[in-house]
């Protein structure tokens, strides 16, 4: 077994967009992978000092969309081009936005599922960032992902994962069992 000093190699990382206005109104997204569900209705982002992270202050309300194959150039863009030195960010990724149902902050059309959120808590802030604890508000899914059953068909949404180990981009792929059913198997019968 090979070993390897100690880094945040957590597999896999979603590539998650994070969405909000700056103080002018004006739709801003950056790339965020360091995040994870806190409970069942909040997250958790561990956020740097970004645009993003001085528009929260001035409002916790945020958007969170899944990066997908179709939208992962764009998405890697959002996360290296900074608003604070770019005054057009948004132009080049063509991204369209329009105001979330439930929070003010933009809702990035071009992604299959967005989660509507609202910052709670924030722990460990300093200048080089913080914490974040949001409660989801709201969940919005374009219908051409959705199952069967009307929940949200994550297969079709061709969703992609960070590797932090070789630097790149990996799409999910196919389902390969049941949770809390195949494991089921193996309890012993009474």
């Amino acid at each position: 077994m090979k070993q390897f000093d100690a880094r945040a190699w957590l597999l896999p990382q979603p590539v998650l967009i994070i969405g909000t206005y700056d103080a002018d109104g004006k739709p801003n997204a950056m790339n965020a992978a360091w995040a994870g569900t806190w409970d069942e209705h909040k997250v958790m982002i561990s956020m740097g000092s970004h645009a993003t992270t001085d528009n929260l202050k001035r409002c916790g309300d945020f958007t969170i969309a899944f990066a997908t194959r179709d939208t992962m150039t764009a998405a890697d863009y959002v996360g290296l081009v900074s608003a604070r030195k770019v005054a057009d960010k948004m132009g080049p990724t063509g991204w369209q936005a329009e105001k979330a149902a439930h929070v003010n902050a933009p809702r990035f059309t071009c992604f299959p599922m967005t989660l509507e959120c609202r910052v709670v808590d924030k722990f460990d802030e300093s200048n080089t960032g913080c914490y974040l604890i949001a409660e989801i508000v709201s969940i919005a899914v374009d219908e051409q992902y959705l199952a069967a059953d009307g929940k949200p068909d994550v297969s079709k949404m061709q969703l992609i994962t960070f590797d932090p180990v070789h630097h790149t981009y990996i799409e999910l792929g196919e389902t390969v069992g049941k949770a809390f059913s195949d494991g089921l198997k193996l309890k012993p019968k009474a």
